[in-house]
């Protein structure tokens, strides 16, 4: 994995929550063997078909997962955001590349050291594997949203993960009038292959649940949700819009305005 970009020892592992909790010591030897680099919008950090020598996470920013299909359209299959795991450990080769959506900054481990310590530390053998299992999860909500079969319902679906999965980034969730705000955080274009459709098939979706008064459009990546229960009916997901207005929601009461 041949990464390019602004390379500092220091790794503040208090960004990524999952390891800021691990034991001292066991930071303190991560800490030997991390770099912090800084990568810029659009940068290849890992291409497919490589054998990675280094496992990254990604500390600031989002990276995207792409895939090159045979009649060379690109497709992005995923996105990985602050305390997502990049690189396989072990065994394997990449299977798609890696590159980043937003300037990004990712810490990186040497893969023979890092698998070192994973083999040795029960800790971040755990880590490591909530990781995989979390990654499933996200993998399953990919599919329900993309099985929807208007593409409206899927950038509902997408809308939701971001207030649920992706809540933690900074500055992606917000209040506006007592109403809950979203910063997509890629290109219409980014979106549109995550979806599975065109870029003018995005923008019909966003202008279509504004006119059903589901959302508002502040600007292209600035979304106010209006009516987050027609928005996880839309996405043919009502416990996401339930778990959305539970009062464990981070943002604040977030009120439901349910047409009639």
């Amino acid at each position: 994995m041949g990464i390019i970009g602004t390379n500092t020892r220091v790794c503040v592992f208090s960004a990524i929550a999952d390891l800021a909790e691990l034991p001292q010591d066991l930071r303190e030897e991560l800490n030997k063997i991390c770099q912090l680099r800084s990568v810029e919008k659009g940068q290849i950090i890992a291409h497919p078909g490589e054998v990675s020598d280094l496992v990254g996470f990604v500390s600031d920013g989002i990276l995207r997962m792409q895939k090159t299909l045979p009649d060379g359209r690109q497709h992005v299959v995923g996105l990985l955001v602050p305390g997502d795991v990049f690189g396989r450990v072990f065994d394997g080769a990449m299977q798609f590349s890696i590159e980043a959506a937003t300037d990004a900054k990712i810490f990186l481990f040497p893969r023979p050291a890092f698998e070192a310590l994973l083999s040795a530390s029960p800790e971040l053998d755990r880590l490591m594997l909530l990781h995989f299992l979390n990654e499933i999860d996200r993998t399953r909500d990919w599919m329900v949203i993309l099985s929807n079969p208007k593409v409206r319902g899927r950038l509902a679906g997408f809308l939701l993960m971001l207030c649920t999965r992706f809540r933690n980034i900074d500055g992606m969730l917000g209040s506006m009038n007592g109403m809950l705000t979203i910063s997509i955080p890629i290109s219409r274009a980014d979106l549109a292959h995550l979806l599975g459709a065109r870029a003018e098939s995005i923008s019909r979706a966003f202008h279509a649940l504004a006119d059903d008064g589901i959302i508002d459009i502040i600007r292209p990546d600035l979304i106010v949700l209006r009516n987050i229960e027609d928005l996880a009916d839309e996405a043919g997901e009502p416990e996401m819009g339930e778990a959305i207005l539970t009062d464990e929601f981070p943002i604040g009461s977030i009120g439901s305005t349910r047409r009639q």
